[in-house]
Order: C-alpha cells, then sequence, then structure tokens
C-alpha cells in the first residue's frame, strides 16, 4: 500500500533503452504496484521500436513537442502536449517524433511497469 511520499526529481536518473528513447522512472515501487510513472523523451525524427507490455495498460500524457503515435490497428494518429493516449495490455505500439524538438512524454502503467512485462515486436503488427 501505498504511504505519504515526495520522491523529487533527478534529471541524471535518465537512461537510455534499446527500444530507441530515454527513460526516467518517476515512481516505480514494489511498495506500490498499482501504477509505475516514467518519463519518456524520444529525440527528433526518431521512431520507437514497436513493442507490447504483457498484463499492463499504458497511458502516454504528452507533454511537450510533437508526435505520431501507432497503437494496435489504429490509424497512425498526431499528438501533441496536452494529448493522452490510452494502450491496453497486449496492444502494438510505438511513437515518431515528428518535430524539431524532443517529444516528451509520462507513460503511466497500471499494474506498474515489469522488464518480465516488456515484450518486443519484430514486425509491424
Amino acid at each position: 500500500m501505498a504511504k505519504e511520499t515526495i520522491k523529487h526529481y533527478k534529471a541524471s536518473a535518465e537512461f537510455y533503452i534499446s527500444e530507441d528513447c530515454y527513460i526516467n522512472e518517476l515512481w516505480n515501487s514494489a511498495t506500490d504496484t498499482e501504477v509505475s510513472i516514467a518519463r519518456a523523451r524520444v529525440l527528433p525524427a526518431v521512431t520507437t521500436k514497436w513493442h507490447r507490455l504483457e498484463g499492463i495498460v499504458e497511458r502516454y500524457v504528452i507533454l511537450e513537442g510533437q508526435g505520431r503515435v501507432e497503437i494496435g490497428g489504429q490509424p497512425a494518429t498526431q499528438v501533441t502536449a496536452g494529448d493522452v493516449v490510452v494502450i491496453p495490455a497486449m496492444s502494438a505500439q510505438r511513437i515518431a517524433n515528428t518535430g524539431s524538438e524532443d517529444l516528451v512524454f509520462l507513460a503511466i502503467c497500471s499494474p506498474r511497469f515489469v522488464q518480465s512485462a516488456y515484450q518486443e515486436l519484430l514486425d509491424e503488427t
């Protein structure tokens, strides 16, 4: 169960992942299994790799920049600051930065993200 907590942002905690983006785990704790929050950053002209999450619903909250998101069988859709993208568990997904500045968004997962749920997809699905 979650308890009162303040976790301060540390820019230096950002790391690169092979999906072709940068991640900063803002909140991901075994003591709060219901949710995790990560700050994702995609460089201009970069498209993340196709992937899906087993048993985890993911939500993107676009904070900065502009992009094109692809989810499952939905048509590619432009997104910009303020947009929210809901990605059901096991839905193929990727996002492209279509702008000239970094695309920054929160990735909010429920239950919390665990690496074992991540599945890279080799081809478009």
